[in-house]
């Protein structure tokens, strides 16, 4: 089946900040800010200026390459490791033993045991959900578990949904989770890997635009891993009726301003070209169509930035900050940063305050670390809380400095 594009109108409004007149490229120092066409221009407030006010503090250590965390109602941390292992933190030490029972998983390159969410009700039926990738170099998938906690095991462990179809390589698996009030989950899907990786005769990327594919999409799912009643494409028989919306490379980092509703969403582009992304049902944010992103040989995708039918992205992070994790912060430990965006930086080692007034961008500011960034989560207790990606990374809380 042929790509299709959506006939979806693109937001009014929207604000593309773009660093500098430098080649787009993973790890460049930032430069100074332009602001590139869009459909109601926006000149930035600020060029990132280092937030201040706050430290952090490491929780716990050892960890090899922690990838997402989830509190339980006893104040006890789940954390899962990449390679395969879910880790518990009891009274701010790290179990030395994992939680037996987790399945199987394809720990290569961007793969393994990713994203971990508690069921809405998980005082009454104590589920645990997971995403990883499963199968093997030459063919994988993403793939969504559910296990019921009992004690130091996952018991009655079940797939409940996989992604197709499956790929080959090992990049771009996507997998965070978001609860709606609704009780649905949000599931986010990569669009399969870079060139020269293939899906038959077309590119794995291609597959974002394909109302056919799982790739590329955030999904909408019931708790037991079925199609969402209400999804915009359920009544497509040619679409996957898990598709909420379209045209993504890969979401790392999904969060819900709890008032409002809004959805945000952290992309990865390739080189140059991150996106934050304002979600809504239905919608095409252009992914390859439309991106601000280079190859990674430094040639053209495509030189088109914005099309009709398709969403903007609210921000553009050239060079790319790699953002993987991302808080709609509501804590009272940072009141001026109540409201805000906070997403993680894996390249830049850095999380960005990103300051929000409605469904605007008004400024940017900088919290600057010596670890890749995987993960902000916001604890019961109004702290932010950390993940690092390293070999042996860590859990860090982030505190008020002293005045």
């Amino acid at each position: 089946m042929p790509p299709r594009l959506l006939p979806i109108r693109s937001l009014a409004a929207t604000l593309v900040l773009v660093a500098g007149l430098v080649p787009p490229v993973c790890g460049q120092p930032a430069g100074p800010r332009r602001v590139a066409e869009s459909p109601e221009p926006v000149t930035p407030t600020a060029d990132s200026p280092p937030a201040t006010g706050w430290k952090s503090v490491v929780v716990v250590e050892g960890l090899e390459h922690p990838w997402s965390l989830a509190w339980l109602p006893g104040g006890e941390m789940l954390i899962t490791e990449r390679p395969g292992r879910l880790r518990i933190v009891r009274d701010g030490k790290l179990d030395p033993s994992p939680i037996a029972g987790l399945p199987e998983v394809f720990a290569r390159g961007q793969g393994g045991l990713l994203d971990i969410t508690l069921h809405p009700r998980f005082g009454e039926n104590q589920l645990v959900y997971l995403t990883l990738s499963a199968g093997t170099s030459e063919r994988n998938n993403t793939v969504l578990v559910r296990g019921r906690l009992d004690g130091a095991a996952l018991k009655e462990v079940r797939t409940i949904f996989e992604v197709e179809p499956r790929k080959s390589g090992a990049q771009h698996f996507g997998s965070r989770m978001l609860w709606l009030p609704d009780g649905t989950l949000l599931l986010s899907v990569g669009d399969g890997g870079n060139p020269p990786l293939r899906i038959g005769e077309q590119l794995s990327r291609e597959h974002a635009q394909r109302l056919d594919s799982h790739l590329g999409k955030v999904l909408r799912l019931t708790e037991d891993g079925r199609p969402a009643a209400g999804n915009p494409f359920a009544e497509d028989a040619s679409a996957r009726p898990e598709i909420w919306t379209l045209g993504h490379r890969n979401i790392q980092g999904m969060a819900r301003d709890p008032q409002s509703g809004r959805i945000w969403a952290t992309e990865h582009g390739a080189f140059g070209g991150d996106e934050l992304n304002l979600l809504e049902a239905g919608r095409n944010y252009g992914w390859p169509k439309t991106t601000y992103s280079r190859e990674y040989s430094g040639g053209v995708i495509t030189d088109v930035r914005s099309l009709p039918g398709m969403t903007d992205p609210k921000v553009v992070w050239t060079p790319c900050i790699a953002p993987s994790g991302l808080l709609f912060y509501t804590g009272d430990k940072f009141p001026e940063w109540r409201g805000d965006l906070l997403a993680g930086g894996l390249v830049l080692r850095q999380i960005r305050r990103i300051d929000l007034e409605g469904d605007k961008v008004v400024g940017q500011q900088t919290l600057k670390f010596e670890q890749r960034i995987r993960d902000v989560r916001q604890g019961p207790d109004g702290h932010i809380y950390v993940l690092t990606d390293e070999d042996r990374g860590q859990l860090l809380r982030i505190e008020p400095s002293e005045k």
